[in-house]
């Protein structure tokens, strides 16, 4: 066994790779760029080694410097990860020649299963159903619109070396499938450094399945099931669960038994990922296949309760596989959710900036488990330079019910400040219907929400809840205001929750009454219906945890001097809270309504500008795309909000913008 591996990575997948490695009494080296100096990577590793400067082209992509790291501190085996270079070839040739071991897969397999192109060769020959398409690179956008118009719209425009929803586009007619040529080639060279794309059919409707595969250097290769991705934004995957809520004992075995012939194809020595495009009639095609560890690999580990990155160590170091097919059972249900840095009430832009409160949920909720894996802390800034995951949230319980719910109780419980993140988001994708009945498709997210995803508000019996929930935080605030020590017994208080909801056409308010009962105890009537709550809850904390009608709840509070904004299952109340009679007199006060300069084009996000699509004296309509802004390897284009002539252009491309700096300014 190894003595000393390096982890040529960053963020929660290098903190999870250590943490496997202390187990098996593995020293570790890392290795950071001039962001993650300070990161929590480096002082989890025995050793740490600087290998440049920010930008992952210098650093983490950067091989000699990574070969050299290994060299200098004894690294016998080194262990990518996923992204960055954990799909390169050429890595793990330059490791070899160093007589380095590479943690993954051989070079003849990551070549042949890596390339997107090369794969489907592979699994057709193998006998692996395949999904209809152009088997080779393509080098213009004429020929994209060639070959997607002889295969039928939609189609999928997909980098070959890709990965991680980078340098994909669906295009549904001829403009859609110029421009996905051109910016999924762009961010597949940027991504990638390999900018060959490619086409295939895109299925409607359909899901994304994967199945994991484990192989050992001896011709032993098993799966161990699947894994349901098909909740995706942008080609991204944004939950996974294990096993898949549409597959039977049947299909499991015959999918896992095609992605077991296509490894034993091509050598596939290692953990991989054989992926699936699945019909809603259980159809499937193969994909793609990963040659690496999965983000998502910790709901099979749940599931089979297996440790694949120690699988990964051990079969590296040449050990055999002591699983047999008959030895794999999947136990209960495991649910996955990633945390983005991104503002979904924004489309979705990549959010930067300091975590200024950063606190995970409890390691468990009822008889469910809960995993966080993460790589950041409270105080950690965020950055333009990597991918916008910041943690993942995993929940293990007997049955997918317990495991979900497990999941809004934990989503609910997380607390971050500081940046703009999906947790919200991913609270009320929780509570869709259509995750709840299990009817997915990889259209689910656009389809539910579309672009954007403002936290709604609550309605019904959830309304009174949040509600009384928002009256008892203001009560406890006027206890401290009072000095009154604790929930003591108080006589009964009557408040209005004027709610600010600018959808609706007029001012929504909510009479309520709370009285203490003592030892944190509340009595809370909202909109005719009662409410017993007990809480320790106190100011100072984030999140708002207690028992309400015998029921455990969880939800985030941030007070600010207009409002208090309380977050719950997905949906947003924000409310002013007042005395019956200070309410009376802000209805005779005069409202001004807000200015808003629609010719100005913002960038949502800070990034660099890529593109500057028109000139001073166009004309531009409505829609039109104007500009392209990177940040964390996504390229977004930004669209103008008015027709209109451009008057001024506030940058160039190339140039370094912060979020709403202007960009080009657009008179009617």
């Amino acid at each position: 066994m190894f003595k000393k591996i390096l982890i040529a990575n960053r963020g929660e997948i290098a903190c999870r790779i250590i943490r496997t490695a202390k187990r098996m009494n593995i020293a570790t080296v890392a290795v950071y760029s001039d962001a993650d100096r300070n990161a929590i990577h480096v002082r989890m590793a025995d050793e740490a080694v600087h290998i440049g400067p920010s930008e992952a082209s210098k650093s983490y992509l950067a091989i000699e410097r990574i070969v050299a790291a290994c060299k200098s501190t004894g690294a016998e085996a080194v262990h990518p990860g996923y992204g960055f270079l954990s799909e390169q070839v050429a890595f793990a040739e330059a490791l070899l020649r160093e007589g380095i071991v590479f943690i993954g897969p051989n070079p003849r397999a990551i070549r042949a299963m890596g390339d997107k192109i090369l794969s489907k060769k592979a699994a057709s020959a193998a006998g692996v159903s395949t999904v209809p398409g152009y088997p080779d690179a393509i080098e213009t956008a004429d020929h994209a619109v060639e070959i997607a118009e002889s295969i039928g719209y939609p189609v999928m425009i997909k980098a070959s070396a890709g990965g991680g929803g980078k340098g994909m586009r669906i295009a549904y007619n001829e403009d859609e499938a110029r421009e996905g040529f051109n910016r999924a080639r762009s961010e597949a060279a940027s991504s990638f450094g390999d900018d060959r794309v490619f086409v295939e059919k895109f299925i409607r409707e359909p899901r994304h399945i994967e199945i994991q595969v484990l192989g050992d250097k001896h011709g032993n290769v098993i799966h161990l099931g699947e894994r349901e991705c098909s909740v995706q934004r942008r080609n991204q995957k944004v939950l996974e669960e294990a096993p898949s809520p549409l597959l039977d004992e049947e299909t499991r075995q015959i999918m896992g038994a095609q992605a077991v012939a296509l490894a034993k194809a091509v050598g596939y020595d290692s953990a991989g990922t054989v992926e699936f495009v699945v019909g809603q009639d259980k159809s499937f095609y193969f994909l793609e296949m990963n040659t690496r560890l999965q983000v998502e690999h910790p709901v099979t580990e749940f599931v089979t309760g297996l440790d694949l990155v120690e699988k990964m160590i051990r079969i590296a170091a040449g050990q055999r596989l002591q699983l047999k097919q008959k030895d794999v059972r999947l136990q209960g249900w495991a649910v996955e959710a990633r945390v983005y840095a991104e503002d979904p009430a924004q489309g979705f832009v990549p959010s930067t900036g300091r975590l200024s409160l950063f606190r995970p949920p409890v390691s468990a909720y009822a008889d469910a488990t809960v995993r966080v894996d993460v790589g950041v802390e409270e105080g950690s800034s965020v950055t333009v330079y990597y991918d916008p995951m910041i943690a993942k949230l995993i929940t293990h319980a007997s049955t997918r019910d317990a495991a979900m719910e497990a999941q809004i109780m934990a989503l609910d419980s997380f607390a971050i400040d500081g940046i703009q993140t999906n947790l919200s988001f991913l609270s009320s994708l929780m509570t869709l219907p259509r995750w709840l009945d299990g009817h997915l498709s990889t259209s689910l997210i656009s389809e539910e929400y579309g672009a954007t995803a403002k936290p709604k508000m609550p309605e019904g019996d959830h309304r009174k809840l949040m509600a009384a929930i928002c009256a008892s935080v203001h009560h406890r605030l006027e206890q401290v205001r009072e000095n009154v020590d604790g929930f003591g017994t108080d006589t009964e208080r009557r408040y209005v929750l004027i709610l600010d909801n600018a959808d609706a056409d007029q001012e929504v308010k909510i009479s309520v009454a709370v009285r203490g009962e003592g030892d944190g105890n509340l009595i809370i009537f909202a909109e005719g219906e009662q409410f017993d709550l007990s809480t320790a809850w106190l100011p100072s904390e984030p999140t708002f945890v207690g028992v309400i009608n015998d029921i455990d709840l969880a939800c985030q509070v941030r007070i600010s001097a207009e409002a208090i904004a309380v977050y719950h299952r997905g949906r947003c109340l924000m409310a002013r809270v007042l005395s019956p009679f200070a309410a009376e007199m802000l209805a005779l006060m005069p409202h001004h309504g807000k200015n808003e300069s629609e010719g100005l084009v913002l960038a949502p996000m800070p990034g660099v500008v890529r593109e500057i699509g028109v000139a001073v004296g166009d004309t531009v309509g409505a829609g039109q795309a104007v500009a392209i802004v990177e940040a964390m390897k996504m390229e977004v284009t930004i669209r103008a909000q008015i027709s209109g002539r451009v008057c001024k252009i506030f940058c160039k491309s190339g140039a370094n913008v912060s979020a709403n700096s202007p960009l080009i300014s657009i008179e009617m």
